[in-house]
C-alpha cells in the first residue's frame, strides 16, 4: 500500500524537511501471527492475508466461533441455560439369592471282576483282571473316545515290562490260567 501525503516535519532526523515536501511512504505485510495459535504465517502479497498458519485452526476456530453464538442465544431458540443441570437418577437394587445346591450324585465306584470295589491293582493277576475288563468293555461311550490314548498308554507299558530285564524268580499260581499271547483267547 503506497501514502502519498505532504508532510511538515523531519523524517529522516537531517533537519531538511519543509513545508510542502512530498514524502512516499510503502508499507507491505510481510508476516503476521495465526489468529489460533500464534505461530507466524508467512504473506506472499497477492489476495488476502491468511489469518491462520492451518486449515485445522480455521476449522477449528470456526467451530468456536459458531458454539459461542449458539450459547448465546435465547433458550427458547435453542441457546444454552444458565439454569444448574438436573439429573434423575433410577435405583435398582438386585438381590442375589443363591439357588440350593443338589445333592452330589452318589460316587458308584468302578467294580472289579469279582464284583468288589474298583482300586488300583495291588498285584500282576488284579492287573491282568483290569486290562482284560478295559478289553472286554471298549465300546463303552466313556471308554471309546480315548481308545486311541489307552492304546499308546498300553504300548508304553508293555515296552518298558519287556525292557525292564529282571528275571522273575518263578511263576506264580494265579498265573496259571493266563496266557503269555493276547491274541490266543486268554483272559
Amino acid at each position: 500500500m503506497t501514502k502519498r501525503k505532504p508532510v511538515d516535519s523531519d523524517l529522516d532526523g537531517t533537519g531538511q524537511g519543509g513545508s510542502g515536501d512530498v514524502v512516499v511512504v510503502r508499507e507491505q505485510l510481510v508476516e503476521r501471527t495465526c489468529a489460533w495459535c500464534g505461530a507466524p504465517v508467512a504473506y506472499t502479497g497477492k489476495g488476502r492475508p491468511p489469518r491462520y498458519c492451518k486449515p485445522a485452526h480455521r476449522r477449528r476456530a470456526s467451530e468456536l466461533r459458531t458454539a459461542q453464538m449458539r450459547a448465546d442465544r435465547p433458550v427458547s431458540e435453542g441457546g444454552r441455560s444458565t439454569e444448574p443441570v438436573r439429573e434423575v437418577v433410577e435405583r435398582t437394587i438386585l438381590r442375589t439369592v443363591p439357588a440350593p445346591t443338589p445333592a452330589p450324585a452318589p460316587v458308584r465306584p468302578a467294580q472289579r471282576l469279582s464284583g468288589a470295589p474298583y482300586t488300583l491293582p495291588e498285584d500282576a493277576v488284579e492287573w491282568v483282571q483290569a486290562l482284560a475288563a478295559l478289553r472286554a468293555d471298549l465300546d463303552n461311550p466313556k471308554i471309546a473316545p480315548f481308545r486311541e490314548y489307552i492304546a499308546r498308554a498300553c504300548e508304553k507299558t508293555a515296552r518298558a515290562l519287556r525292557e525292564d530285564g529282571s528275571e522273575a524268580p518263578g511263576v506264580d499260581p494265579a498265573w496259571a490260567g493266563v496266557n503269555a499271547r493276547p491274541d490266543s483267547g486268554g483272559p
